[in-house]
């Protein structure tokens, strides 16, 4: 058996606080759900609980809330309650949130680029 060489990174990119930045952003945009939910509300501006929910087609209504929590959490989100009859909840993108838009539009492009790389397609 042969013995595997070890991957030599570069230091800049090894350093703890390099490394840690990269990790919280893959944590805080990880999972099924969370970038196409941004997007969702980076495209359609403030909208209800249901109208996400059937905006993204699959997602159970259990799921959609831990995930607007959790971008809640991380000051990606805003949740506003209306005064309204029945209680009206809306959800919209922070300033915070809306400074993902380059990031989530170079993964797209590179997601394409990809993709024909692959495929061809």
């Amino acid at each position: 058996m042969k013995k595997k060489e070890p991957i030599i990174l570069d230091i800049t990119c090894t350093k703890d606080d390099e490394l840690i930045a990269a990790m919280d952003t893959i944590a805080i945009l990880s999972g099924k759900w969370k970038i196409q939910l941004i997007t969702t509300l980076n495209c359609g501006g403030a909208l209800q609980f249901l109208e996400i929910q059937r905006i993204l087609d699959g997602i159970g209504a259990k799921m959609l809330s831990k995930e607007l929590q959790d971008l809640e959490m991380n000051l990606l989100v805003k949740r506003t309650v209306m005064e309204s009859r029945p209680v009206t909840v809306k959800y919209e993108l922070t300033q915070h949130g809306r400074s993902l838009e380059r990031l989530i539009n170079e993964l797209r492009l590179w997601g394409r680029s990809h993709r024909k790389a692959v495929i061809g397609k």
